[in-house]
């Protein structure tokens, strides 16, 4: 690990206007994807930002009958909300699922969405990664390379990583907003649909943030209704990232909605494939993973997400 200053911020302001200021600055509160990325010298940041004290950390109902989520918030927290397990409980059940007890003790909200990916390419210093040294090129995609955990939608030529949360996938499938402040101190607010950037042909731009910018909260639309389930199919049953999991909401009519993790560079969504939920599984799939690029490695993700949401539809 390269030697880095630290301080701690009073509030969001702050934060964000010194994240602008100092070059090579970092926010951080859990750290628990972020110092693992220091100590193998995949993340260097000269300067670290703690923002644990900048009164982040409330979960509040809106005027309208939604939940502001704050950045601090623990995954734990989250999920055992009772408002949460009640109104949102895909999204408890998606948290759950995800990462160890201890880890979700110290994961925030914030720190969630913004967490890497664990493309285990993007983890070796000796292969090249676009995403971690722009333009060296993707192992993932070289002749022989392991690709069974990554992506096959939403990729590009310049590389097949996949967004490792399941928070994010509940969140996507709830409609959720980001809310952040930018170090002009202006609060913007980013649907997540919008929040994530696809690779294209730069994949070191993960999500739309500006240079300073920090997540405050994430807003949850008044409670959809319905019946909500998170199924997450991994090589293992205890800590292991998603090969494929599927967030729904269904409701009695018969509509509802679908967000993928496991299979693109954010959760993935799409309403055309949502109104396909009356004709099933494979008409949802058919449209939501049209255009997939799979490797000979993880093509099977396509038919195991089918039957994962067939499965899913089979048991309400």
């Amino acid at each position: 690990m390269r030697p880095f200053t630290y301080e701690r911020a009073l509030d969001p302001v702050s934060a964000a206007a010194r994240a602008a200021e100092v070059p090579g600055a970092r926010f951080i509160a859990g750290g628990t994807n972020l110092i693992d990325l220091m100590k193998l010298e995949i993340e260097t940041p000269d300067h670290l930002i703690d923002v644990n004290g900048t009164g982040l950390d409330e979960i509040t109902v809106t005027e309208d009958g939604g939940l502001r989520i704050g950045a601090l918030v623990s995954n734990t927290d989250l999920a055992d909300h009772d408002v949460v397990r009640r109104d949102y409980p895909v999204l408890t059940r998606a948290l759950v699922a995800g990462a160890s007890g201890q880890l979700r003790n110290k994961a925030t909200t914030g720190g969630n969405l913004l967490q890497r990916t664990r493309c285990p390419y993007f983890y070796d210093t000796a292969q090249p990664c676009n995403k971690r040294a722009q333009g060296s090129g993707c192992a993932a995609l070289s002749p022989g390379a392991h690709s069974r955990q990554l992506g096959i939608i939403g990729v590009s030529d310049a590389c097949i990583a996949q967004h490792p949360s399941d928070m994010a996938v509940a969140l996507r499938v709830l409609d959720a907003v980001v809310e952040t402040m930018t170090p002009a101190g202006d609060i913007r607010l980013i649907p997540l649909k919008d929040f994530h950037c696809l690779p294209g042909s730069t994949p070191e731009k993960e999500s739309v943030l500006m240079d300073g910018e920090i997540i405050t909260a994430v807003y949850l639309p008044p409670p959809v209704g319905g019946k909500q389930a998170y199924h997450k199919v991994r090589d293992r049953a205890s800590y292991a990232f998603a090969l494929v999991s599927v967030a729904l909401i269904r409701h009695p009519d018969g509509s509802g909605r679908v967000a993928l993790g496991g299979v693109a560079p954010k959760p993935w969504a799409m309403d055309e494939a949502d109104a396909e939920l009356p004709n099933g599984a494979k008409a949802v799939m058919a449209k939501l993973l049209e255009g997939a690029r799979p490797t000979e490695e993880n093509a099977f993700k396509i038919r195991l997400a089918e039957r994962t949401l067939a499965a899913m539809l089979a048991g309400e």
